[in-house]
């Protein structure tokens, strides 16, 4: 019996407003502090499922990469909040300077990644993790070291991506986990074919997707997903400095339990930019047909698309995005750590 090719969704390239959008709600906490004290403080409203040994993934990127998070930053989270944690990555896909475990450690080292304890989860092998309800997998491969932890603190640097469209919490772990050679084969290679990069679009978002909810499914409840709107280039770390030049203008943090909503309401505060501010992310964005992300991740159950937005700048009063980005300038202003190259080894 020929065994029948799933059928992708459709309309990845067109934005669902809040208004239109129906289901249940998840709470956003929102801060426009970037800065270390204002990570710890978002950070505080969303660790109460945090317990044990963590793993917080984060995109720590390559060699001399201008646009990761501030390694100061996520020091002081450690010192002050993660004394039991490590940093989890796994090895590329691609060739570069994180393709092997003896690059990618000389990249942790350029990048200031020494700190505290940095976990290549595939150094050692792989191991597969269940994909519960998906069309495209029924397991995915995941780095051997990962089940070790018993919470997952995804901590996202938001920003465009070349296929995905935009890279949030959903692509930092539906990528960021799966191993380098199996596991993202898998998302990225149609079979048999000899490019690397053959699936794309509404396929590719739902591949992301079911990889990310094999890994949160694993950790549930303990969870949660904090997003950093800061030097959102069209282009993802992983072009290092070859990335497109940042025009699109900071924002702050999303923290949430729920990684639908909390990418969801990154969309929205990027599509409720005044005067333009959003435009090239938009474009990249809908080009790439990355909100089928989205709409896929709710089909999957993996959260809700509506929430409610709290301020915790002014008294935890309820905003909606438009209210949160009203006073953002389009232009793209630089902070202290843009100001030097290599800012990470400081």
């Amino acid at each position: 019996m020929t065994k029948i090719r799933p059928v992708p969704g459709k309309d990845g390239e067109k934005y669902v407003p809040f208004e239109k959008r129906t289901g249940d709600s998840s709470v956003v906490y929102f801060t426009r502090d970037l800065s270390a004290e204002g990570l710890l403080k978002i950070y505080d409203r969303v660790s109460s499922v945090i317990t044990g040994k963590t793993a917080v993934k984060l995109h720590t990127g390559e060699a001399e990469g201008p646009n990761i998070i501030p390694r100061p930053w996520v020091k002081e989270l450690f010192g002050s909040r993660l004394r039991d944690a490590a940093i989890i990555e796994t090895n590329t896909y691609y060739e570069g300077s994180r393709y092997t475990t003896e690059e990618h450690r000389k990249t942790l080292e350029i990048n200031g990644w020494n700190f505290c304890p940095v976990d290549i989860t595939d150094e050692e092998g792989v191991t597969s993790l269940p994909v519960k309800g998906g069309k495209w997998f029924t397991e995915m491969h995941v780095g051997k070291n990962m089940p070790s932890y018993e919470s997952l603190l995804v901590l996202t640097h938001f920003k465009g991506h070349t296929m995905g469209g935009f890279g949030g919490s959903n692509k930092n772990i539906g990528i960021g986990c799966a191993d380098g050679r199996i596991g993202k084969k898998a998302i990225h290679t149609a079979a048999g074919s000899s490019n690397l990069w053959s699936i794309a679009e509404e396929e590719l978002m739902e591949r992301i997707s079911e990889s990310t909810k094999a890994t949160i499914d694993y950790f549930a409840p303990h969870v949660c997903y904090i997003n950093t709107m800061r030097n959102m280039s069209v282009s993802c770390d992983c072009e290092g400095p070859e990335a497109e030049p940042v025009v699109t203008p900071d924002i702050g943090f999303v923290a949430s339990l729920d990684i639908l909503a909390a990418d969801n309401a990154c969309i929205d505060l990027i599509y409720g930019l005044p005067d333009g501010g959003g435009k090239a992310l938009i474009e990249r964005v809908e080009t790439r047909h990355g909100l089928r992300q989205l709409s896929y991740m709710k089909e999957l159950g993996m959260g809700n698309d509506r929430y409610t937005l709290i301020d915790i700048d002014n008294d935890d009063a309820e905003i909606t995005a438009e209210d949160a980005v009203k006073d953002i300038k389009p232009e793209w202003t630089p902070d202290k750590y843009n100001t030097f190259w290599g800012r990470n080894k400081h």
